[in-house]
């Protein structure tokens, strides 16, 4: 299911507005801490006892959240022209979820799980750097001149990687304890707002505040705590696998609705990455 609702981030995100990065965060996170108490109140459960953590726990909640997408954010920013280098290196994060999870206790990295990721890298390379119809990898180029934006990136996906591998260590925490990470990012959020950007933008039409409204509860919103029930409870290596799916899923919803043109890149990347998945989950698929 996150994986499905982040695949509908980018469709979103282009629907809604040229809202500032940071302002961006504070709203749909803001959003994501209402879906994330109202939920957990239909369900009967409590929030306030769930917030209850020690600050380890905090620490890497609010750091993998604000962590994230302050990275992301701020490589985009340094690297306008660079997007795709941007992106490609940002999609290694599901490259570490496969590698980082060999440090768990109980758990064994297998050559299937590593091949896997690798194709599912690839087909992110391919979608990423084709254009078209056509495949333009001389336009994929790492320029010095960028390489604050390429740290960026990299350490996004580092964050990432790291804290859905660490919510498996935090398995007694509730899920509902997302919540509390969701409002102090949206608070963070705020804050850099109000200090770093210089303009507030609010949408301007109707489809603007719809696509706004779904992004806080969708791919902002409800994803954040469904990967984390499967993080602590499913297989956390065919998981981080089957997150190269987002990539070709985001482009091909970006197709459907006129937003981007496509071609055999597309259909060439999906081919890669679901290879890759069905390599790195096979055990699983097998009922092993």
């Amino acid at each position: 299911m996150a994986i499905l609702l982040w695949s509908t981030a980018a469709l979103l995100t282009s629907l809604s507005s040229a809202m500032p990065p940071l302002q961006l965060v504070a709203v749909t996170f803001g959003l994501a801490f209402l879906t994330g108490i109202t939920v957990a109140a239909l369900r009967g459960r409590g929030v306030v006892s769930a917030l209850r953590q020690p600050l380890p726990v905090w620490m890497v909640g609010v750091g993998g959240l604000f962590g994230y997408h302050a990275c992301l954010f701020l490589a985009f920013h340094l690297a306008p022209a660079a997007a795709v280098e941007v992106n490609l290196l940002n999609y290694l994060w599901p490259l570490c979820i496969v590698l980082f999870s060999a440090l768990l206790p109980g758990e064994r990295l297998k050559a299937a799980h590593v091949a896997g990721a690798l194709c599912g890298l690839a087909g992110t390379a391919l979608i990423l750097s084709g254009r078209g119809g056509s495949l333009a990898l001389d336009g994929l180029h790492l320029d010095g001149a960028n390489l604050s934006a390429y740290g960026a990136a990299l350490a996004a996906a580092l964050i990432w990687g790291a804290y859905s591998v660490l919510s498996r260590r935090f398995g007694s925490v509730p899920t509902e304890a997302v919540s509390g990470f969701c409002l102090v990012t949206a608070l963070l959020g705020l804050a850099g707002h109000l200090l770093f950007e210089d303009a507030t933008v609010w949408p301007q039409h109707l489809m603007g505040w719809l696509a706004l409204l779904a992004l806080g509860l969708g791919p902002d919103g409800l994803a954040f705590f469904v990967w984390d029930h499967g993080m602590k409870r499913g297989d956390i290596r065919a998981l981080g696998v089957l997150s190269y799916a987002v990539p070709p899923a985001s482009t091909l919803l970006l197709i459907l609705f006129g937003q981007a043109s496509g071609g055999w890149t597309v259909w060439a990347a999906c081919a890669l990455i679901a290879g890759g998945a069905v390599m790195a989950s096979w055990d699983m698929i097998r009922g092993r």
